[in-house]
Order: C-alpha cells, then structure tokens, then sequence
C-alpha cells in the first residue's frame, strides 16, 4: 500500500474508528502482547518468527520500554484528534464520573498530593469534563495521552492519543474504584471500547450499535478489515517471557501482535506488512519499529502475579495437579505453558470453541493458551464464554471427554487458581 493509499485509509473514520484500543495485546494484548525474532526487522515488515531472542533487559532499556506502553501514541494522535475528534467529545461530555463508567482508570501516583487530598474530601467535580482535561494535563488518565494548552485563559484539550496501557494496564483500586496504582500487563476487562467509539461524533447509529454490543473487556482486532464482529477478550499482557506467540490464534510473536495493533488498530504512524492478511501499510517516518524491541522487554519483563493469600485450597490444589499432569498437560505443557512454543495449533472442533474468529485469521485455528495469573483475570477462553474456571472445567470434561468426577473437578479448579 502506498502513502497516499495508507493516508486515505486513515481518514475512513465511519469505518475505522474501531480502532480505539492499543494493543497490545496485548495483547492486545492484548491484546493488544510472547518471544519472538525481531532482530531480523526491516522497516517494511514485521516478522512472524517465533525463535526465541535475548531481550535487552538493562535499566535503561526496561525503562525505555515502560516509556513506551505508558506513554507512546506512535502519533495517533492524526486519527483520534484530526479524523475521530476525540479530543472534542472529551472536552465537552467526559467527566471522570463518565469515564470511570466506561472502564478507564486514573493513576493515582500522577495526582499531586493537594488534588488527591481534594478529591477524598469531596472538593473536586468529579461530573466536569474540566476535571478530566485536567486529570489528562497530569498524565493521570491511564491509556490516554492529551496535549492541553491554555486558551483565552482555560485548559483546553488540543490534541489527544491511545497507547498500549489503554488495555493493558489496570489499577488497584487503592484509592477508590478505577483509581489506584498502575497494573501494567494487567487486562482491562472493565473497559468498554464500544461505548467509548459510540462518544464519537463521528460514526451512524448502525455503528454505534455494532460497538456497544462488545460489552467491557472484549474488542474486535479484525473489524476494520472484514466488517464482522466476533469480539476477543483482552488478554493479560504478563507472564510472557516463555511465551513465543501471544494472540489467540498464534499469527506472531509479540513484536509482531505490538505492531499489528499499532499500525492497524491504535492508527499509529508506522509500518506493518503481512501477506498472510492482506496487509502492506507503509508511512514515513516509521515511528512504531524503532520501539518494538525496548517495548518487547518491557512486556518480557512483567511477571504473573501470584495468587492472593487464601484464595485457592492447597490440599485440594495438590490432588487437581495430579488431575491435571493427567488430563490436561499434553497441550497445557509445563502445567503453565503451552504446546503452541512447539509449533501446535489446534482446530475449533479439537477445543469445542466457536471457530468464527479463528476464520477470520491467518491460521484458522486455536493456540494453546498459557495459564498464567487465571484467577485475576476472568472472563475465560478467546470469546469470554466461560465466566468462571468451573465453567471452563467443566466444559473441557464433555469436550475433551475427560469422565472426571465432580471431585476430581473442583481439585482441578482449586489448582487452576494456584497457577
């Protein structure tokens, strides 16, 4: 595709404004984000090799990296404010009370101690959209970066971008719901990237319908391309570092799932190329592959959080082990891991699962998902169709014709929350 191509595109805002969400996947996460051969990158594609690299893991580079997931727009900024006004809708209608509503997050470290203080003590209008222009002013708004400029006297939003952190970071609720300290890798499944597009003046009513039917936690990475929705629960961006191909269904590595979202998904200006898809878009200046590698060791670096004290059986986790090493470890390999770093895909049928998005991917089929952290971030399987671990065990034991027992069931639940 050539510059002007990719330019139009750009501009198809009816279409494309499904692109609010960063990735990154982490992985998009997604999401949004697995180890992978970037070192052999060039500025016109993205490598869908998933040999193992030696990230650069120096302070400098990891903080770099953060720098990037935080903070780093790829200058969407030309589709979020130029083409989607997005800069406008929040000027004028987001108040923090709107925006909490919808599943973003405050960083409560980036608000200065005399406007916490406020804020606790009821000072602050939390339903003013001038409070959220200047939660933006702060770098406070997790996900989101604003340009705020002062204007006949008053802050005034000019310009505004996404970055990775927009579904892949959460925060801890330390300071009050949506408010708190960072999570980074952590999947916003209170996010509703669909009511959030549906704020866009931009968009019909037929759009605005297709949107708000994804629901918090879930979005669609395919629907600027094929115009069908089959929504995918954001994926944690955590516990990576032996992971070779992040995405559901295994296209890449996580350089090359950062880069797909960025390009197609954020609107970042950058270059993207995959045959496999159809896709070739190419801008100068590439402000997306110079970033990749610091970003991919920064996601390397994100461990999976440990389970909360209390939260699982231990007698009962130590028998669903022995269920699993038995059941469930020939794809689940290394009991956290997946059969997928050896190369295996597994069709829908083999799984049970809807295979209306793998047809829409490169590989048709399902990627073994890595168990990391399962019982911070339910809804599970790539549709969300289980709401809770029973559901899925319950599920693989028809499928998979497992003949487990109800016992033996609930010793496999209790294991899968110890992971």
């Amino acid at each position: 595709m050539s510059a002007d191509h990719a330019s139009r595109r750009r501009n198809l805002s009816t279409r494309q404004l499904v692109h609010v969400v960063a990735a990154v996947l982490a992985a998009l996460a997604t999401a949004a984000c697995g180890t992978q051969k970037q070192s052999n990158e060039t500025h016109d594609s993205v490598s869908t090799d998933s040999t193992q690299v030696t990230d650069d893991l120096s302070s400098q580079n990891l903080a770099d990296g953060k720098n990037v997931f935080r903070f780093e727009t790829f200058g969407d900024e030309q589709f979020w404010t130029d083409t989607a006004r997005m800069h406008e809708v929040v000027q004028k209608s987001v108040s923090p009370a709107t925006a909490l509503s919808v599943g973003l997050k405050v960083d409560a470290e980036a608000i200065p101690a005399d406007v916490a203080a406020a804020i606790k003590a009821g000072k602050v209008n939390l339903n003013d959209p001038a409070t959220t222009v200047t939660l933006l002013k702060l770098n406070a708004v997790v996900g989101l970066k604003g340009t705020v400029a002062t204007v006949n006297g008053k802050d005034t939003l000019t310009r505004l971008g996404i970055t990775c952190a927009l579904c892949h970071s959460t925060v801890d609720n330390s300071f009050s719901k949506g408010i708190g300290a960072r999570l980074d890798g952590w999947p916003n499944r209170d996010l509703n990237v669909g009511a959030i597009i549906a704020l866009s003046p931009a968009i019909t009513a037929a759009q605005k319908a297709v949107y708000k039917s994804w629901g918090p936690g879930k979005y669609d990475p395919r629907f600027n391309f094929d115009s069908k929705s089959t929504p995918l629960v954001l994926p944690p961006a955590y516990g990576l570092a032996d992971v070779k191909n992040e995405t559901y269904t295994a296209e890449g590595p996580i350089s090359y799932w950062n880069a797909y979202v960025a390009v197609t998904q954020m609107h970042g200006h950058g270059n993207f190329r995959d045959p496999r898809l159809n896709i070739d878009i190419r801008q100068t200046p590439d402000m997306v592959t110079p970033k990749l590698a610091a970003l991919r060791a920064y996601q390397h670096s994100i461990a999976a959080p440990s389970p909360a004290a209390g939260s699982f059986d231990a007698t009962a986790a130590a028998r669903g082990r022995e269920v699993f090493n038995q059941s469930c470890a020939t794809c689940h390999v290394g009991g956290n891991n997946t059969d997928n770093n050896s190369g295996v895909l597994h069709a829908a049928s083999e799984t049970g699962m809807n295979a209306d998005y793998a047809l829409r991917t490169a590989n048709k089929s399902y990627r073994t998902t890595p168990l990391r952290g399962l019982s911070q971030h339910p809804p599970y399987f790539h549709d969300g169709s289980a709401a809770t671990l029973e559901a899925v065990v319950a599920h693989y034991n028809t499928v998979r014709k497992l003949s487990l027992s109800q016992t033996q069931q609930r010793d496999l639940v209790q294991y899968l929350k110890s992971l």
